[in-house]
């Protein structure tokens, strides 16, 4: 880091993404937060480790935008709309001025893109890994918060966008191969920079019944609203809605279909709504120009079954990621 201190690199880099208001600056020991009249904050926390969630290789402009991403995509399957995050950075002893000043670059990107700012944190330096943990703030309207104990029997699953790209985005990096290279930078470019459906979350307020974004794999995410909700889930692996690339990647042999569902870091929104609600999300999704893809159905019980085109049971050996 050069001869830049502590104190140097906050003035420097992290005061000019901060709220004058909220973050006061960065100037004092703490932010101000005050949500607006009828709403309630929503906070989250994520943490990504050198080596456990990105690879040493990744860009610091997309890597900060991930680390950011991946909390705006709860506060959206919350239904909430983004208003400031906290950072706590513990920085490598060997990550130069141009690392540093190109994850700031990134952060200023995603500030102007999601109409958010810094509103304050912590930064150390660290001779062990880099790590990265933001706490993003929402805010919702009182009693208006999707939440994954909604779902009840009938109700249709959705999923917005496409599964399993960020899951043969790692595998491309991790293992190269010959997929058609525009194919690639898709599927890495989808693991990078997650989207984070902040416009869908909170139009789906009123509409969902239940709601999670797909962090840890499409069939463990759904499981936390079943065992949430007290219900089972029915899907068709066919109705899995997977984009050109990955479909490639596919039948190029990088993955299965089954590694897709259970990759994780996909950062769609995957909700449960009522049947009566179909023709209002079909108009959503042209809207917003986002697929919403219904997959299955909510059914009494318990557990997450995925089933074939001729109606058989598929055996998921691994639904998802999990920490330990």
């Amino acid at each position: 880091m050069g001869r830049r201190g502590e104190f140097d690199l906050i003035a420097q880099l992290f005061a000019p993404l901060s709220d004058k208001h909220q973050g006061l600056g960065l100037t004092d020991d703490a932010a101000l937060f005050v949500p607006r009249a009828g709403h309630t904050a929503v906070l989250t926390t994520d943490t990504l480790v050198a080596g456990i969630h990105f690879l040493p290789g990744d860009p610091p402009g997309e890597l900060a935008r991930k680390a950011l991403r991946v909390n705006l995509s709860d506060l959206a399957a919350m239904g909430a709309t983004p208003r400031g995050y906290l950072l706590n950075l513990a920085i490598q002893d060997s990550a130069t001025d141009d690392w540093l000043n190109g994850f700031a670059a990134g952060l200023a990107a995603d500030q102007h893109e999601f109409d958010i700012a810094l509103l304050g944190g912590d930064t150390v330096r660290t001779p062990g890994p880099g790590v990265i943990s933001i706490t993003a703030i929402g805010e919702v309207r009182v009693g208006r918060a999707l939440l994954r104990s909604g779902a009840r029997v009938g109700d249709d699953i959705y999923v917005s966008g496409t599964i399993g790209d960020a899951a043969a985005g790692l595998r491309l990096l991790t293992a190269p191969n010959e997929l058609n290279p525009s194919h690639a930078a898709t599927l890495i470019d989808r693991y990078r920079l997650p989207r984070p459906r902040t416009t869908l979350g909170p139009a789906l307020v009123g509409l969902a019944t239940a709601a999670i974004d797909v962090s840890d794999g499409l069939i463990a995410d759904l499981n936390h609203i079943c065992q949430t909700s007290g219900v089972s889930a029915l899907v068709g692996a066919d109705l899995v809605p997977l984009s050109p690339a990955i479909e490639a990647a596919i039948a190029d042999g990088l993955l299965t279909k089954l590694d897709a569902f259970g990759g994780g870091d996909d950062y769609e929104i995957l909700f449960c709504a009522p049947r009566e609600a179909r023709d209002v999300l079909n108009r959503l999704a042209a809207r917003l120009a986002l697929p919403l893809t219904a997959i299955g159905e909510i059914g009494p019980g318990s557990g997450v079954q995925v089933l074939d085109h001729a109606g058989a049971t598929i055996r998921i050996d691994h639904p998802g990621h999990t920490h330990f």
